[in-house]
């Protein structure tokens, strides 16, 4: 047997947040290609019930602005301004449930949404990409909800998408030990 790990697998080992990230972050089209494959996640019903909104460029600094507005403290508004700066691509993720669905219930709908962002970063993590999904209580700010046009549709946060510095590049997680956490009938 090969002791190399399979590399599906060893993206789940060893991706983990990534807490600076720097230029350059994937192409749009990388970014595209990656999107259609995470779609792909579990997804009862086939219902897509997500968008994403790609913040690059300037637009970072203005969501930083948003946020800022939406702190409580000034020392939270200077570092909201900047947040967004620590990344040069920035994906807004965005629950749009299918309201009343006869068969798929907004939980599950919600679990589609994760189970997609987490394929996204795992494939981002696989093609030597950064990732963080970042989230805090912006994401139902009004200030925010009003920068990035949203009206029944749900924040979930943003996933952060660049470069990782060399000396964060990924290593195996350590183990987790999950056998009290499974019972077999």
């Amino acid at each position: 047997m090969n002791e190399q790990p399979e590399p599906v697998l060893q993206a789940v080992l060893t991706r983990t947040s990534a807490l600076q990230l720097t230029e350059p972050a994937p192409t749009r089209a990388e970014v595209e290609e990656l999107l259609e494959a995470a779609a792909t996640a579990a997804d009862h019903g086939r219902l897509l019930p997500w968008r994403l909104i790609a913040i690059t460029g300037e637009d970072r600094a203005r969501l930083g602005t948003a946020l800022a507005e939406a702190a409580v403290t000034h020392e939270q508004a200077r570092r909201a301004a900047t947040g967004p700066l620590r990344a040069p691509l920035l994906l807004a993720i965005i629950l749009q449930p299918v309201p009343d669905h006869p068969k798929v219930p907004e939980w599950e709908q919600l679990a589609a949404v994760v189970g997609m962002v987490t394929t996204m970063s795992l494939l981002l993590h696989a093609r030597g990409w950064g990732s963080i999904w970042r989230t805090g209580p912006a994401v139902a700010a009004p200030q925010v909800l009003k920068h990035l046009g949203l009206d029944d549709e749900r924040l979930l946060g943003w996933l952060y998408i660049g470069t990782r510095p060399r000396a964060e590049r990924s290593v195996r997680r350590p183990r987790v030990e999950t056998s009290d956490r499974i019972t077999w009938r």
